[in-house]
């Protein structure tokens, strides 16, 4: 019987964990979107809470890290925007417009 409880209480548990990734990655999609879109319309503030928050949902995102890094530097906070850019080259080391973006902060 215990055994039984033990994997209905691990076929839950997983049921209830991939849905949960799911809406984690839904949410960080949402979330770059409307950073972008905040981004476009010069909206900083908005831009870099939301890039935040979207980083969080989706910390392999190397195109999120871009998109933070270009918020971070129209705030003026370099240092953050150098880490965001690093952060993109590394996770993704084909992503041309962060090692762009990156080459340009760096004066290179």
């Amino acid at each position: 019987m215990a055994a039984l409880v033990i994997r209905a209480r691990r076929a839950i548990a997983g049921a209830l964990c991939v849905p949960l990734f799911a809406c984690s990655a839904i949410e960080g999609a949402r979330l770059y979107s409307d950073g972008t879109r905040a981004l476009e319309r010069g909206d900083t503030e908005t831009a870099v809470r939301s890039l935040e928050r979207a980083a969080e949902r989706s910390p392999d995102a190397s195109e999120v890290q871009n998109h933070l890094g270009i918020a971070y530097l129209a705030a003026g906070r370099r240092d953050d925007a150098r880490r965001a850019f690093e952060r993109a080259v590394a996770l993704d080391c084909d992503n041309a417009a962060a090692q762009r973006n990156l080459a340009l902060l760096q004066g290179r």
